[in-house]
């Protein structure tokens, strides 16, 4: 009896782990099916001649170049080259605009001298700032890394900033109340409550940062997805555009799951309803 409720309980085990393995895959494949559909309806568009597919390719060709650039190296070579941008870009936007957000919402003469002007720099182009830039810093991997951090910088600022003055005021209260020194009310209450937003601000932050890689890589790169982009434009190769496309999309996609991946264990804590989806 003990050894058959033993081997019970390790079934029930087993199938308690095998649930969200399963329950993630269905989730990845039903996010599939939009795309798939889509492409699956171009190619057989384009195969029944109601297209030529010469400026749209259908998805056999992109797959071909894919293929034709993975084989060559020049996949690897540009996603890794923009990648590496986009990462430092990101880096260096989000820990400035995380400093500069927390001291904005923690302190009202902070926010008053600080906010107004970032609040007006953030209303600027990024394009507008590419000539400067390149005055300043030249052509090379600087200038379009500060383009890159610049866009991080502004989603970042503003989560951090909201999150911190959104805090709820009896949560404070409370936490005067149990005598809390500053630093635990700093990692009991201010944190938990802020983490979740800065997150998302982190997310959007690495979005825009894939959106201004391309405006940087637009600056005389010599390698990038970005001047993957121009050089099909220049030598008409739609193929090559939007295979192109799709790699910045499929990188944007990693290196977000991959940024989630790390902040679950900080949201752990969270009993929401999008938890239990």
């Amino acid at each position: 009896m003990v050894d058959a409720a033993a081997r019970q309980e390790g079934l029930l085990e087993e199938r308690s782990h095998a649930r969200p393995f399963l329950l993630n895959g269905f989730k990845w494949a039903v996010g599939v099916i939009l795309p798939l559909t889509l492409a699956l309806g171009w190619e057989l568009a384009v195969y029944a001649e109601l297209s030529n597919g010469r400026l749209l390719p259908p998805p056999s060709r992109i797959f071909a170049e894919f293929v034709s650039l993975a084989r060559s190296g020049d996949l690897i070579f540009h996603a890794s080259a923009t990648l590496g941008r986009v990462y430092a870009g990101f880096g260096l936007g989000a820990l400035i605009g995380t400093a500069l957000g927390a001291l904005s919402g923690a302190s009202i003469g902070a926010r008053r001298l600080l906010d107004p002007t970032l609040q007006a720099l953030r209303a600027i182009p990024s394009i507008a700032w590419v000539p400067l830039f390149i005055l300043w810093m030249g052509i090379f991997e600087a200038s379009k890394i500060a383009l890159i951090a610049v866009g991080v910088f502004f989603p970042v600022y503003l989560g951090v900033a909201d999150a911190i003055q959104s805090v709820d005021r009896k949560l404070i209260e409370v936490g005067r109340v149990f005598r809390l020194s500053r630093f635990a009310m700093v990692r009991r209450v201010l944190l938990p409550a802020v983490v979740p937003s800065w997150i998302t601000s982190l997310r959007g932050g690495l979005g825009l940062g894939f959106m201004f890689v391309v405006a940087a890589e637009f600056m005389g790169a010599s390698e990038g997805l970005g001047y993957l982009l121009v050089d099909g434009q220049q030598l008409g190769k739609p193929t090559q555009i939007v295979a192109a496309i799709i790699a910045f999309a499929l990188l944007g996609k990693a290196s977000d799951s991959v940024l989630m991946l790390f902040a679950r264990p900080f949201l752990a804590w969270q009993d929401t309803a999008r938890a239990r989806l």
